[in-house]
Order: structure tokens, then sequence, then C-alpha cells
């Protein structure tokens, strides 16, 4: 079983969808108990960085995601899912993340003469180690959506690198730590393999 956590962050039902595409079990849930029962944890999210940890704290989610990590089992962070992992960012400042991974989240400048949100595909580096892609080429396109980029603190933290304007960290592995900048459920077939590769980590 898969568990979705659903902390008002939108964006379960695509991810779901895909999830039961490719033949997974998937339970939409906030419930403490249902979340540390379950095989692999997805954390989704579309939205604002400070609210989005507002209502991990408020329904003591950030408690659980910590512990459910702890445990070993497989976890995924997509998009807004992935910067909540890390220490801060630039769209909240004084607000904490999670603090998984060392590493801010920064906007994009202004002054690049680029479209802010970045909306569209872009070409992955994949690193040649990566378990989340394994099996996919170097290069592929993945679909992204989003005004704030990662820049991780360990390179050795790094799966995935694109370009937009700068150079951006767009995926992360570390341990069963998996993280995603831009939608694998929204990225066609090559997005569904990167879920499929995380259904049988």
């Amino acid at each position: 079983m898969i568990c979705v956590i659903d902390y008002d962050a939108g964006n379960l039902e695509s991810v779901c969808k895909a999830l039961k595409y490719i033949g997974q079990d998937v339970l939409v849930t906030r419930d403490e108990n249902e979340i540390m029962r379950a095989q692999r944890l997805i954390l989704p999210g579309v939205g604002a960085f400070g609210d989005a940890m507002g209502n991990l704290s408020s329904l003591g989610l950030d408690r659980t995601i910590r512990e459910y990590v702890g445990t070993g089992r497989p976890f995924l962070g997509i998009c807004l899912g992935l910067q909540l992992l890390f220490d801060s960012s630039e769209e909240s400042p004084g607000v904490e993340g999670l603090g998984l991974l060392r590493g801010c989240v920064k906007r994009f400048p202004n002054d690049m003469g680029l479209k802010i949100p970045h909306i569209g595909w872009n070409s992955l580096e994949i690193a040649p180690s990566s378990r989340l892609f394994k099996g996919i080429d170097d290069g592929s396109y993945f679909y992204f959506v989003h005004s704030y980029y990662l820049q991780a603190e360990d390179e050795a933290d790094v799966a995935g690198v694109t370009e937009y304007g700068i150079r951006f960290h767009a995926a992360v592995e570390h341990g069963n730590i998996f993280a995603t900048q831009f939608h694998p459920e929204k990225s066609g077939e090559i997005g569904l393999a990167v879920l499929e590769n995380f259904a049988k980590l």
C-alpha cells in the first residue's frame, strides 16, 4: 500500500490516478496510524511553503513524516513536497521546513527575462547511480510548474539537474528519501516509469 498524505495542499487526484494506472493500491490519508502502516509514503503538494508547513504542523504530520522516514521505508516528495524536506524557502522567510535534508529553496531571479513560474518540459541530467531513475535515459523530459527552485547543500543528494535560466537541483535521493521538483504524474510515460521505480523500492 502506498499512502498519499492529505494536508490540504492539492495535487492529490492526479498523483493517485497515476499510481492506480500502474497497478498500485493507494490510500489518501492524514491519519497517523494509517501512514505508519504504509509500505511507501508520498508527500505531494502545490502552493505556498509557509502555508503547507503550517498545515503539516497543525495536523501533527510534520512529526509523523519524520517518524516514518526514520523507519527506513521509501518516501517520495513531489514538487512542493520536495521543497518542504529542506531547511527553508525564500517564499516564507522565518518558516522552518522539515529539515530532513540540508539546503534551501530560492526564487527564480526576476532579471533573467524568463517567465515565472517556470511551466513546461525540461530535460534532466540524471545521476548514473540513481535508483529513482533506473532504466530512464539521461536527458529525458519531465513537466515542471514552480516559481522556486532547490539548492541542496550536499551534491551527493542530487539525483537530477536541469536548467531554467540557471542550473538547479530537480531531484534528490538520500537513503530512503526521494523527491522530484517536477511532476512525474504529469510527465507521461517517462513520469510513470519514475513512479514504477519508486513502487519497486
